[in-house]
C-alpha cells in the first residue's frame, strides 16, 4: 500500500486518484491517517489536482489540534491504494517506516488516553454550549374575525371585552372594522401565540363567553412564525 512518492508529482497525482470519492484518507473524520499522509506531502498540491488540495488545506486548518485527532499514526505504506508501494523519502519500507513512528512510540496507551480525554472535554463543552442556547419557541400568528349579533352591537365594547382576555404567551396587535353588510361589520383582530400555550379552541371559547356582544368566531387567517 501507498501513494508512491508524495513529494513527487506523479504521487500527488495518486493522492489525488484516490481522494476523489473520498474526504479523507481512512474513515468519515480527520484523523493521525490525515496527519501521517499530511506531513509526507512537501507543500500544497497544485490547482489542478483540485482533491488533493481541497484535503491539504482542510487537514492543514487542524494544525493546533491535530495531536488530539483520533487513531495512532502509522507508517505510509499502511495507507493508499493496495496496488501502490511507498516510496516517499528514501523509498523506505514498511519495516523502516515503523521505526520512524516516534508520536506515540511506546506511549500508545498514554497518549490514546490524552486523545480520549481531549475528545470528551470537547464534547463536555458542546452540550454546554448547546445548553446555554435558549430554545426555540414555536409561534403562530392569527388573523381573527369576531361578529357582532347585529349593527346595533356596541364594537367599541366588543374590541374591549376581546382584548380583556390575557394569557401566558397570548399578544394582542392591530385590529379594523370590516363590513359584512346590512350596516353590520365584524371586528377583525391580530393576535401572535405560543402554540405550546394558546390554542384557537381556547380564544373562541373566551372570546364566544362574551355573548352580549359576540355571535361567533372565525379564523381568517393562521401563519406559522
Amino acid at each position: 500500500m501507498g501513494f508512491g512518492d508524495l513529494k513527487s508529482p506523479a504521487g500527488l497525482q495518486v493522492l489525488n486518484d484516490y481522494l476523489a470519492d473520498k474526504s479523507y484518507i481512512e474513515g468519515y473524520v480527520p484523523s493521525q491517517a490525515d496527519v501521517a499522509v499530511f506531513e509526507a506531502v512537501s507543500g500544497p498540491p497544485p490547482a489542478n489536482l483540485c482533491h488533493a488540495l481541497h484535503w491539504y488545506n482542510h487537514i492543514k486548518s487542524y494544525e493546533k489540534e491535530k495531536a488530539s485527532l483520533p487513531g495512532v499514526k502509522k507508517a505510509l505504506g499502511k495507507y493508499g491504494p493496495a496496488d501502490v508501494e511507498d516510496t516517499t523519502g528514501s523509498g523506505a519500507t514498511d519495516s523502516k517506516d515503523d521505526d520512524d513512528i516516534d508520536l506515540f512510540g511506546s506511549d500508545d496507551e498514554e497518549e490514546s488516553e490524552e486523545v480520549k480525554r481531549l475528545r470528551e472535554e470537547r464534547l463536555a463543552q458542546y452540550e454546554s454550549k448547546k445548553a446555554k442556547k435558549p430554545a426555540l419557541v414555536p409561534k403562530s400568528s392569527i388573523l381573527l374575525d369576531v361578529k357582532p349579533w347585529d349593527d346595533e352591537t356596541d364594537m367599541v365594547k366588543l374590541e374591549e371585552c376581546v382584548r380583556s382576555i390575557q394569557a401566558d404567551g397570548l399578544v394582542w396587535g392591530s385590529s379594523k372594522l370590516v363590513p359584512v353588510g346590512y350596516r353590520i361589520k365584524k371586528l377583525q383582530i391580530q393576535c401572535v401565540v405560543e402554540d405550546d400555550k394558546v390554542g384557537t379552541d381556547m380564544l373562541e371559547e373566551q372570546i364566544t363567553a362574551f355573548e352580549d356582544y359576540v355571535r361567533s368566531m372565525d379564523v381568517a387567517a393562521f401563519n406559522k412564525i
